[in-house]
């Protein structure tokens, strides 16, 4: 995954051979401790969702290094728990690998299994360049994504507003706020989250 500071992404990745990477809701959260920790201090996250497959995340990307220590300070006004200081510096694609390794571990440790748990590239899209290069949102390994002929500029509002519609596309919910495991209840008042950042949300999207 290439990154750029400054500009938005639409992360996602789906378990492998398209089986199930939550199997209790413990795993969801303790998959959001996982983002919180190695996600938050390289950007501000504008939305998530976590289906019973696979996952989305649109962030902000603010750093694409930093050393291990500056990893776990606060950042963006989210707390992160502090870890032993280390000068080696880590890039946001080697948190995200990390990330996804240490919640395989956990999870294979859970299910008595062994192998990968997730496919093994992760994708991230830009949903606001300027290069003219605009992301292509198909239906692809049981994923849907957004495809929409508008200019880029608006690829940030269709990316924020399918990541939340997709427990009700998949059939999960009738309703975005019905769905426990995604930013929408935030941005609705019904849940006070601190993974998001309003703040900066407000910047790119209407909400």
């Amino acid at each position: 995954m290439q990154f750029e500071t400054g500009r938005i992404y639409h992360i996602f990745n789906q378990g492998n051979n398209r089986r199930k990477i939550f199997f209790k809701r413990e795993n969801y959260l303790f998959f959001l401790k996982k983002i919180r920790l190695n996600i938050l201090p390289y950007s501000d996250i504008l939305a998530w969702c976590l289906m019973p497959n696979h996952f989305h995340l649109m962030v902000l990307v603010n750093h694409l290094e930093l050393n291990v220590e500056n990893t776990h300070r606060v950042t963006s006004s989210h707390p992160v728990s502090p870890n032993p200081v280390s000068n080696n510096p880590r890039t946001f694609n080697q948190s995200i690998a990390i990330m996804l390794r240490s919640y395989t571990r956990a999870i294979n440790k859970q299910q008595k299994t062994s192998g990968a748990l997730f496919r093994e590239s992760t994708k991230a899209e830009c949903v606001n360049c300027i290069d003219g290069i605009t992301p292509s949102f198909l239906i692809s390994q049981g994923i849907t994504y957004i495809n929409h002929s508008e200019p880029e500029k608006q690829y940030p509002q269709f990316c924020f507003d399918y990541i939340h519609n997709n427990p009700i596309k998949a059939g999960l919910v009738n309703d975005i706020n019905n769905w426990e495991f995604s930013s929408a209840s935030d941005y609705y008042g019904i849940r006070n989250g601190t993974l998001i950042n309003k703040s900066v949300t407000k910047e790119y999207l209407n909400f």
